[in-house]
């Protein structure tokens, strides 16, 4: 008798054990939530991060901590969200560079794609090609024939050596015939910050970063690198209506969480950001910041991830970039 309580004992508390993770689900979270951002602060990353973070915040009733960690073109930071634990503790915002640097750099700390749960793309971002005032050019058709009095002259800043950035440059070179010098910064806030000040005289940026120097006249905005023109800059055209056929450059932003994170948390995680990106004020705040903002499902966002992959391997093979 005495063995066969002890058994029923050591049974009930392995039930005990799925019971309790479940009952730590359902109050998921129960402490703050680290977000981290592999990128500068002043990026559209960090702006878009804060927002999120403070409805998630006032959804939640726990803090959500924007952790900043640039460096590496986001390999810092998304390296560190890889190791975490999978708890559903610590995410991350990636966005287009997270999936270019599992194309354009072989020895990886990590797998883009294994080592990682996407939760929610929650939109995508314009990409806005602009310049210094004191560039003597209003229109791309300017700009271009002011790259070619100057091969190799001008400097372009950039958020950091591959990814993204680096490609956006590269299809430019290879659409236009043009040479400019790529100057990598840690991060976009930081290049955004010499563009403001005239240290480099060009850069292609987020929208939503840009628009508001677009507006006060801190910077000319010559193209937009979407398939058509922004609701918010109407005026300002395509880089494919200005000569550019086919160059589109929009990249996507969101949220993925460490490789073994539970479903369950990845469900509650996902129903919360979409509840956020639908709340009125929210959408108002990204509408005003030139993006059309609505989460996705995490299947959806996984799929995103894999046609940006083939897209831009196509477009890295026509601009001659190689592994590093």
């Amino acid at each position: 008798m005495q063995r066969f309580i002890l058994w029923c004992a050591f049974a009930l508390s392995l039930l005990a054990v799925p019971v309790a993770a479940a009952v730590a689900q359902e109050k998921y979270p129960v402490r703050p939530v680290r977000l981290i951002t592999p990128y500068a602060p002043g990026g559209s990353s960090t702006i878009v991060s804060r927002i999120v973070g403070a409805y998630l915040t006032e959804l939640w009733g726990h803090s959500v901590i924007i952790d900043n960690r640039p460096g590496g073109n986001t390999i810092i930071g998304t390296q560190l969200g890889a190791r975490a634990n999978p708890d559903g503790y610590t995410l991350m915002f990636e966005n287009t560079t997270f999936a270019l640097n599992h194309l354009l750099i072989r020895r990886l700390p990590y797998d883009s794609l294994k080592d990682f749960t996407p939760l929610a793309n929650i939109y995508d971002n314009e990409t806005i090609l602009a310049v210094n005032p004191s560039v003597p050019a209003k229109t791309l058709k300017e700009f271009i024939a002011y790259l070619k009095t100057r091969p190799g002259e001008v400097n372009h800043g950039s958020g950091g050596v591959g990814g993204i950035s680096e490609l956006r440059t590269a299809m430019f070179r290879l659409y236009t015939g043009t040479d400019f010098q790529n100057i990598a910064y840690k991060g976009s806030g930081p290049a955004l910050t010499e563009l403001l000040g005239g240290q480099v005289p060009v850069m292609f940026d987020q929208l939503s970063a840009s628009i508001g120097y677009i507006r006060d006249g801190r910077l000319t905005a010559l193209a937009v690198a979407s398939a058509s023109r922004s609701s918010v800059l109407p005026s300002v055209p395509t880089l494919d209506e200005s000569g550019l056929k086919g160059y589109e450059a929009t990249t996507f932003i969101g949220l993925v969480a460490p490789g073994a994170t539970p479903k369950a948390v990845v469900s509650t995680l996902n129903a919360a950001v979409r509840k956020v990106m639908d709340t009125a004020s929210v959408t108002e705040r990204f509408r005003a910041l030139g993006t059309d903002p609505g989460a996705s499902s995490p299947e959806e966002f996984s799929k995103t991830i894999r046609v940006e992959l083939a897209k831009w391997r196509e477009l890295a093979q026509r601009a001659g970039l190689k592994f590093e």
